[in-house]
């Protein structure tokens, strides 16, 4: 059982795992900060120009409650469309700042990476900066090791 335990809290502790931890935290936050804004700001605006305040005002009833006195026999029937109107924009939403945190993710990385090859260049532009021979000197210096050669 202990070894058990101790398998589990390495699993844990892993830094993949963390990190899936932190990020489903912070997600379900980003979630609840999206679903405020598309509830409390864009479906009013919404509501304000389809000329209802109550997005439910949207909704199509296609069979009405049927009721016995006070006792719901059958429950009505009734399409969404405000909710999923509110769904849908809560997903653009989401999916476009995902989409800026990427893009700034690309950017910076990118940036990195320049950067890391503007330190890298100088090194090699101090090496190609040594003259390279001619052809006619590395011909001349094989030419006097030819004549040393022969004379020894």
């Amino acid at each position: 059982m202990k070894k058990f335990a101790s398998e589990f809290k390495a699993f844990i502790m892993r830094g993949n795992v963390m990190d899936m931890a932190v990020g489903v935290i912070i997600a379900t936050a980003f979630g609840k900060i999206t679903s405020s804004l598309v509830n409390e700001v864009f479906m009013p605006m919404l509501g304000w120009v389809l000329g209802t305040r109550d997005m439910t005002a949207l909704n199509v009833v296609v069979r009405e409650a049927v009721m016995d006195g006070e006792t719901v026999v059958q429950e009505a029937i009734t399409l969404g469309f405000g909710t999923f109107v509110g769904a849908v924009i809560d997903f653009i939403l989401v999916a476009f700042v995902v989409f800026m945190i990427v893009k700034a993710f690309n950017k910076a990385h990118d940036l990195a990476e320049a950067r890391k090859k503007n330190e890298e260049e100088p090194e090699e532009e101090a090496e190609e900066e040594e003259p390279k021979p001619t052809t006619e000197e590395l011909l001349g210096q094989i030419l006097e090791e030819l004549k040393k050669s022969k004379s020894e």
